[in-house]
């Protein structure tokens, strides 16, 4: 039951705090966050497993955390307010070429983070010919260019 207790707490803490620390798509890690991940993912497990290192508690473990995260992506899809609480919702970065700064301030984005993604998707060179950048609950940031750029 210790274990089960465990995945829990380590689950509802590694939700909360990914949450606090921002958005970010797999696609867009840096190499710093891929080994703050593999960092994170040794610390867990031992946070996990605690001094019982059994196949039975890994499995039990494994079971509770796939559990919890089967039960809240079910709760997400008919409760829309969790949903949004737990995801937060699409925040728009540029409008008309205008940098929004204090929301890229707040979602940690930077304005090459943005260019990249233009230059990625649309060949989109300068902030003044995106219409739209919006950083998305995925983490990505999705560019709508102007229509003459």
């Amino acid at each position: 039951m210790e274990s089960v207790i465990r995945a829990v707490a380590i689950y509802v803490a590694l939700t909360i705090l990914f949450r606090i620390t921002g958005r970010r798509s797999m696609s867009h890690i840096t190499t710093f966050d891929f080994v703050l991940l593999l960092v994170v993912g040794e610390a867990t497990q031992q946070a996990l497993l605690g001094e019982d290192f059994s196949m039975t508690n890994g499995i039990l473990v494994i079971t509770t955390l796939l559990g919890l995260d089967v039960t809240l992506r079910w709760v997400k899809a008919r409760h829309h307010q969790t949903d949004r609480m737990m995801e937060g919702l699409p925040t728009i970065l540029v409008v008309n070429g205008q940098p929004l700064h204090d929301r890229m301030r707040e979602a940690r984005i930077s304005e090459s983070e943005i260019l990249q993604s233009a230059r990625e998707i649309h060949g989109v060179m300068r902030l003044e010919d995106i219409h739209l950048a919006v950083l998305e609950v995925s983490g990505t940031i999705s560019i709508m260019p102007h229509r003459n750029a």
